[in-house]
């Protein structure tokens, strides 16, 4: 999840009457805020709660970040471990037609929740489709870039590479939103550029096709960052509430994600070498496959559910952290064969990293 929508869910959850147009309906719940503000004044007055009660409080408080931030880092670590496994360890040769797959899955699974009525979504028209569409094509290039990339290069240097995109970001932001940054975010970023650098030098795995594939994707990445925050109000402007919340741009971008998928299936000649390929008679490789559709959809959930228990700052800095397991797991897992320089370059840049979210605090 880019910073622009975590602000726009931000910015979605303090606007008043969204649950309704009503008038009568907001004069209820006025009232009752105002007797339940007056009650728990109150309540504090003259039935203080006791110590015990006090620390049960604080640990139900404390266990909701910690639960809310695990989740999120179980889910993201293990999509990107799944999508490695079904790309390289199955050799699936088809970035598009996997894409696709999950994309499919997130809509069937968003749309049964709306139907049982756990999440809202946003009724679209073509209005507010006309103005998402750059967004979408950004989004599509950005998720069959990166599939690509996983399949040919290790998960640790996908990781590093990744850092790039924080660099481009900063530079779009400067020219296109005239936002600066300090000192040391830009010290951050030159470390950034000198563990990618001698990341792909000491790589011993090292494929031209994948870091050509990783480099497109850090521009997509950073430009649908960017295209993004530009659209976010005339989207809203576009929608009958005047907002758009977080399971509804997961619903939209997938929505849309499908035919511009099933044109490059088509397009690519993807679709004969999956109705050929011996690897789709497998059973497990489906497992695999709807396993990584359902990991895609819980980093969108458990991400919007860890910003809201803790904030944007707490939430940039584990989202950094969670590149360490990552990056390690991905090393062990599919034995990747590593140099000492090699490691040391990996581990700079998990700093780097680090040091760059910390940096965007101060």
């Amino acid at each position: 999840m880019t910073d622009v929508e975590r602000e726009a869910i931000v910015n979605d959850e303090s606007e008043p009457n969204r649950f309704s147009d009503n008038a009568s309906k907001s004069l209820v719940c006025q009232l009752h805020s105002g007797f339940s503000e007056r009650f728990l004044r109150w309540r504090r007055r003259y039935l203080p709660v006791g110590g015990g009660t006090r620390r049960g409080h604080g640990s139900v408080k404390l266990s909701g970040p910690l639960v809310s931030g695990a989740a999120y880092c179980v889910s993201s670590c293990s999509m990107i471990i799944m999508n490695k496994i079904v790309l390289s360890s199955y050799n699936f040769n088809a970035g598009v037609s996997l894409m696709l797959y999950q994309n499919l899955i997130s809509c069937l699974v968003v749309a049964l929740l709306k139907l049982s009525g756990v999440v809202s979504v946003e009724r679209f028209n073509w209005k507010l489709i006309r103005v998402w569409m750059p967004v979408n094509v950004i989004f599509v290039g950005m998720l069959i870039s990166g599939m690509y990339s996983l399949k040919y290069i290790n998960v640790a240097m996908v990781t590093i590479l990744k850092n790039a995109t924080n660099i481009i970001t900063a530079i779009g932001e400067l020219y296109m939103f005239r936002k600066r940054q300090n000192n040391k975010v830009w010290a951050a970023m030159f470390m950034m550029i000198i563990s990618a650098i001698s990341g792909g030098i000491t790589d011993l795995t090292f494929n031209a096709v994948g870091y050509t594939w990783q480099t497109a994707n850090c521009v997509l990445t950073a430009s649908y960052s960017l295209t993004l925050r530009r659209v976010m109000e005339k989207a809203k402007q576009s929608t009958k509430s005047g907002s758009l919340n977080e399971v509804s741009m997961v619903l939209l971008n997938n929505l849309l994600s499908l035919p511009f998928g099933i044109i490059l299936i088509i397009l690519l000649g993807e679709w004969r070498y999956v109705i050929s390929t011996d690897v789709t008679q497998d059973a497990m490789f489906w497992v695999a496959a709807t396993a990584s559709g359902f990991l895609g959809l819980a980093i969108s959930f458990t991400s919007m559910w860890f910003l809201h228990q803790t904030g944007p700052t707490t939430y940039s800095l584990v989202g950094s952290l969670n590149k360490v397991p990552i990056s390690l797991s991905g090393l062990v897992l599919f034995d990747v064969p590593l140099s000492l320089p090699n490691l040391f370059s990996i581990l700079f840049g998990l700093f780097a990293g680090v040091v760059f979210a910390r940096a965007k605090m101060s």
